[in-house]
This record gives structure tokens, C-alpha cells and sequence, in this order.
């Protein structure tokens, strides 16, 4: 998957550099840019948003990022990621593009705001929010993103919300440019997408996860887990997130509280031992 890992980033073979943690920013609305800059000052380097009003206040995160450069920061240190969301997915009082035309005009559309919105000349990451019904919906909509990575809008591309294996295949096998990234809900509903990971893992797809915590208390409460925590002095919550990051998977968290953001940091202060994974492997 990755060409060099880092301590807490991943080097991948395309050149972008991915922080093993990300910061997620939907459902922030007006405490977007607060909670963004405080996210980037206690030391996140990837933010993760959409062009989805809906959901994300994608402005918000460009505020929060114009802020940060603004204390010395470079942009170069920051993973910048956004989506681009289908009609489907959109408040119809809201849509940041013309629903009427073309999906490639769409994307086209959608790509113009996020720039606007994020203030930046370039994203390190585009996503297409979620498979369409259709195939050659999809097809049509990663075209227009291959097309923003040659002109050097976006460093790579990928999907979020594709929960069948046959389908991130297809795209896959249709795309010139292949996926870089695949962003799903981790949960049991999906069996945690053993099938999906293990695809991405000889593709080398990075897997990201979201609802990582919300999804799994179960997990948290879990023996294995607990008695992991209180051996290295850890939370369970640091625990799960430092096992993801240790089997490549990079997850997110949506965390509002400054306590947590500086806890989920720290999961690259320790690291678990190849038994220790195992046991949690175990539970999924």
C-alpha cells in the first residue's frame, strides 16, 4: 500500500504523504473553523471535508487552514481532503453545482467550489462521496476527476461509501487512474469490509475508516480490549485507533473535545505487539 511508512504518515508510492490519523469535519456546521484550527495548533496535519453543505461547512475548514498558514505553517504540511457528492446526497436547496447538467459538469462545478471554499490552489485528495446506481454513472464521474488530477487540482482520488467489493473492482479495473483512497463507515453491519481491506491491501488502496468509535462500543467495552488499554496505560478508544493504524488502516475522528484530539494523537506514543493485534483481529 504504502512506499515508506512514517511514524505517524504514510509516503505513498504516488508522492502524497498521508497523516496515519485524520481529522473529520462533518456534521461541525458554524463550530467548523474553531474546531479545525484548534484541531491543526494541537498538531492534526490531515482534515478531511466535502462539498456536501448538507453535512460539512467546507468554508469553515478553508478559514480554519488560511488561519494556520497565516501562524507560519506551509501548505505542503497539510493533507487537504474533499469530495465531491452526487445530486442524490445534497439538501435539493443547496446543491453547489447545476443539477441539471452533465455529472462531468458536476464534478467540474463542485471541484471550482471546494477551492473557493478551502482557499487553496490544489487538494491532496479527492473523493467521489458514493458510488452511483448506475456504473457508468460512476465511470462518467471519476473521468472528470481523473481529468482535475492531470491539470494538478487533486494529488490522487478515490471513493467513500462502496460497500461491494464488485463495484470498487469494476471502477478499479475501468479507471486510467486508479484509486488511491477508499473511505468507509467501520462497522460489523459490513463484517468491518474484511473482503474490501483485503482488496485494497494488494491494490495498494489506502483504507480509511469513519464512525470509527461511534459504530463499535461494543469493541471499546470489549475484555481484550480493556485489559489492552489498562496495560499500556492507555484508553480504549486509543487502543482500537492505534490497532487500525497498525494493520493500514487510517482512520478518522470527528472528536469535538480538545482532551480527545490530544489523546488520538497520542496513539503513536505506543504500539502494539504483533500477539496484541492478533487478539483484536479476533474480535472483528
Amino acid at each position: 500500500m504504502a512506499a515508506t511508512v512514517e511514524h505517524n504518515v504514510l509516503s505513498l508510492a504516488n508522492g502524497v504523504r498521508m497523516p496515519r490519523l485524520l481529522y473529520g469535519t462533518a456534521w461541525k456546521k458554524e463550530r467548523t473553523e474553531h474546531l479545525v484550527r484548534q484541531a491543526i495548533r494541537i498538531g492534526f496535519r490531515g482534515i478531511d471535508t466535502a462539498c456536501q453543505p448538507k453535512h460539512y461547512n467546507e468554508a469553515g475548514v478553508g478559514a480554519a487552514v488560511m488561519h494556520a498558514l497565516g501562524d507560519g505553517l506551509h501548505r505542503s504540511e497539510l493533507f487537504l481532503q474533499t469530495k465531491f457528492t452526487p445530486r442524490s446526497g445534497h439538501d435539493p436547496k443547496r446543491i453547489p453545482y447545476d443539477p441539471d447538467a452533465s455529472i462531468a459538469t458536476q464534478v467540474e462545478q463542485s471541484f471550482a467550489v471546494s477551492l473557493r471554499n478551502l482557499r487553496t490552489a490544489y487538494v491532496d485528495s479527492l473523493l467521489l462521496h458514493s458510488p452511483y446506481p448506475r456504473e457508468a454513472h460512476t465511470v462518467e464521474a471519476w473521468r472528470a476527476m481523473e481529468g482535475i488530477v492531470d491539470r494538478g487540482g487533486a494529488k490522487q482520488i478515490g471513493i467513500s461509501n462502496c460497500y461491494s467489493l464488485r463495484t470498487l473492482r469494476a471502477l478499479y479495473d475501468a479507471s486510467r487512474i486508479k484509486p488511491a483512497v477508499l473511505q468507509n463507515r467501520f462497522y460489523a453491519e459490513t463484517d468491518y469490509d474484511v473482503a474490501l481491506r483485503a482488496f485494497c491491501r494488494e491494490r495498494r488502496i489506502v483504507y480509511q475508516s469513519f464512525w470509527t468509535l461511534t459504530a463499535n462500543p461494543h469493541l471499546l467495552a470489549d475484555e481484550t480490549v480493556r485489559l489492552l488499554a489498562m496495560k499500556h496505560g492507555r484508553t480504549p478508544a486509543q487502543v482500537l485507533f492505534r490497532y487500525l493504524t497498525q494493520v493500514d488502516v487510517v482512520p478518522l475522528t470527528g472528536t469535538t473535545s480538545e482532551a480527545h484530539m490530544r489523546e488520538d494523537l497520542a496513539i503513536f506514543e505506543f504500539e502494539l505487539t504483533e500477539t496484541e493485534i492478533k487478539a483484536i483481529s479476533a474480535l472483528l
